[in-house]
């Protein structure tokens, strides 16, 4: 039984684009294929609670080579994704802080629902610890309203 929504997906609003990629990725270093983010959709900063949009693509870089007669989305890019969300939570919660967060780790990951393109994710993300050396956030993906995957994101420092 998956856990509880950390934001029941019903109550996000997809079309309530906060920050669309160019500007995610004016505050993230990731370029290019790595760029896992579409849109921030949701930011509170009182509830320490963040949304995103992932939206997969049938003609992605992976989709030649990851289960070719069905390709099915990684899930080292969904861990990618929730982390570069993680990393965009520092960036809007210590909004002076020059350095970015670096991928210090997972825990608790699993893995409930494939992913097939073309298809949503909506990533959601609860800062669960705001030290700057050592950032955790709580991370879920949802398709079609189903927890694909949950874990936590454990965050370092980096000074680019």
């Amino acid at each position: 039984m998956p856990p509880a929504a950390i934001i029941e997906p019903a109550e996000l609003d997809c079309d309530n684009v906060l920050y669309d990629r160019d500007r995610i990725y004016e505050l993230l270093p990731q370029r290019h294929e790595f760029s896992q983010l579409d849109a921030i959709i949701h930011i509170d900063k009182d509830a320490n609670k963040f949304a995103a949009i992932r939206d997969i693509k049938p003609d992605e870089w992976w989709c030649r080579g990851h289960m070719p007669q069905q390709a099915i989305f990684p899930g080292v890019l969904m861990v990618e994704a929730a982390a570069q969300l993680s990393a965009f939570t520092q960036k809007i919660v210590y909004a002076d802080h020059q350095g970015v967060m670096g991928f210090g780790g997972i825990s608790d990951a699993k893995f409930r629902d494939s992913v097939y393109p073309p298809s949503r994710i909506l990533l959601v993300a609860e800062v669960i610890d705001k030290r700057m050396r050592r950032y955790t956030c709580a991370v879920q993906a949802f398709v079609e309203g189903r927890m694909a995957f949950e874990g936590e994101i454990k965050g370092i420092a980096l000074n680019l």
